[in-house]
């Protein structure tokens, strides 16, 4: 969607700070031997709280409140019974409604302490990120987030998905344009003052191809690999966007 009223820009704020209060509470409870689905109930208690929906459950039946995936996972990941384990890398995707607005974020959190490679995806998913917030402006090619975080990530001896992109948001879980993490040279529109997107990198040290698995949800790589996923909902503008779930 386009941000055309401070009206808007509010009700956007809000569940953009809905999300941050949601990965804040959930982060706080990850630690060895805590499953999946606790962390979930955390996000669903929230939810219930600020009188919030889950977006994935109400608009794709996603069996979950929040998708919540664990080392090899990348997205969609089901919470349930699987415990988390030192040295585990978990994904908090959050992405609730409300009031009409939508917002989505995503973290990817250490569980206890992790090896140099899992800190080193971690640190490269960041930086990913923040290089492609930085770039992004009213009037520049959309193709210059992929091609950013592209490049950063291959300075690091990192891969983006192909298939895994971000996209639009805001009177909707999923909106025009698709943002790919690759460079897409036919992306030359240019980025219009008040779009709302969510930019999420998400990224592998090993092979960049994926699965599905067997639940019909879940994305995973293909050689069992580590995987990180980091996101933001921003307002684009002239400057600096806005990041609404910081």
């Amino acid at each position: 969607m386009i941000v055309r009223t401070p009206e808007e820009l509010e009700g956007l704020r809000r569940v953009g700070g809905l999300v941050a209060e949601t990965i804040r509470r959930m982060r706080e409870a990850v630690r060895p031997g805590v499953t999946t689905g606790e962390l979930d109930l955390i996000a669903a208690r929230t939810f219930h709280e600020y009188g919030a929906q889950s977006a994935p459950m109400e608009t794709y039946g996603f069996p979950g409140s929040t998708c919540i995936s664990v080392n090899e996972q990348i997205v969609h990941g089901i919470p349930g019974g699987r415990k988390l384990k030192e040295g585990d890398l978990v994904t908090l995707d959050v992405t609730p409604e409300l009031d009409g607005w939508f917002a989505d974020a995503a973290v990817t959190v250490p569980v206890g302490t992790v090896s140099p490679e899992a800190q080193a995806l971690l640190d490269v998913a960041d930086e990913c990120l923040a290089a492609a917030l930085a770039a992004i402006r009213t009037g520049v090619p959309l193709r210059t987030i992929g091609q950013t975080v592209e490049e950063m990530a291959a300075r690091r001896g990192a891969s983006p998905f192909e298939e895994l992109c971000g996209h639009g948001i805001g009177r909707a879980l999923h909106e025009e344009p698709t943002i790919p993490n690759l460079d897409v040279e036919s992306l030359t529109e240019p980025l219009e003052e008040g779009l709302v997107i969510a930019v999420e990198p998400m990224l592998t040290m090993g092979d960049p191809e994926l699965v599905e698995l067997d639940d019909g949800w879940t994305y995973a790589t293909v050689d069992g690999g580590l995987s990180v996923h980091v996101e933001h909902t921003i307002v684009v503008q002239d400057g600096a966007p806005i990041i609404l779930t910081a």
